[in-house]
């Protein structure tokens, strides 16, 4: 079977994709991974990096002796997997986007850093605290959090997915994004799909950003159609 690799968004982690993973095991030998510093993994005194995250990923398939591989990203997952094809095509084949911010500037990173205060989270929303402990212990949540939202301010002052270097992105990609995202726009889905060379864009109906409210059986359907038009 075709290799697929799942790339998580921020905050997030392999476990967060397991849902998923399990749809496609039938189609595909399926890979996750969680980037540095998430669900669990050590912090380093390295800030978060989307360059560095993409090193992570040539990491494993260096690792597990995979020379080209399709890929999957949710938000930031899509980042890195098209800042990986940016500087290593050779070493990915397809890449599906669901969510991914593209447009980035330092209004836009303000914006999102906002939503990214540890103590606020704890004191408003409890619950969802609570999930993020559980997804990255032994590693304090609050620290990824810190780190993530130092990431997104780097990102709204330099962005690596510049016009010019979408267009030197010669895969086939496929950008999709919910009709309900509330964090990510069709309009910058779709000038990501405009700049790119080889992609094609897809909305969801009736779907928001968190991936825990993305109908998984319709994405299972696309994403099979997508990665079955070639093999890598």
């Amino acid at each position: 079977m075709p290799d697929l690799l799942l790339l998580h968004g921020a905050l997030g982690a392999a476990s967060t994709l397991y849902p998923l993973q399990q749809l496609l095991e039938a189609d595909f030998t399926v890979h996750t991974l969680s980037i540095r510093g998430h669900g669990g993994g050590i912090l380093s005194e390295e800030p978060f990096r989307i360059e560095r995250f993409a090193e992570d990923v040539l990491h494993y398939l260096d690792q597990h002796q995979l020379q080209k591989v399709n890929i999957f990203g949710y938000s930031m997952g899509g980042y890195v997997a098209l800042y990986l094809a940016l500087r290593h095509p050779d070493r990915v084949g397809r890449i599906f986007t669901l969510a991914t911010k593209f447009a980035w500037s330092p209004d836009t990173a303000a914006k999102e850093v906002k939503m990214l205060q540890p103590e606020k989270v704890q004191e408003k929303v409890p619950a969802f605290a609570a999930i993020l402990a559980e997804r990255h212990q032994p590693t304090n949540w609050q620290d990824v959090m810190r780190r993530t939202a130092d990431m997104m301010q780097h990102l709204g002052s330099h962005p690596p997915l510049t016009e010019e270097n979408l267009s030197r992105i010669p895969v086939p990609v496929r950008v999709s994004v919910g009709d309900r995202d509330n964090m990510v726009s069709l309009q910058e889905t779709a000038w990501a799909y405009q700049h790119l060379p080889n992609a094609s864009l897809q909305v969801f109906p009736d779907t928001h950003h968190p991936l825990e409210k993305v109908n998984l059986s319709q994405l299972q359907h696309e994403i099979r159609q997508f990665f079955g038009e070639a093999s890598v």
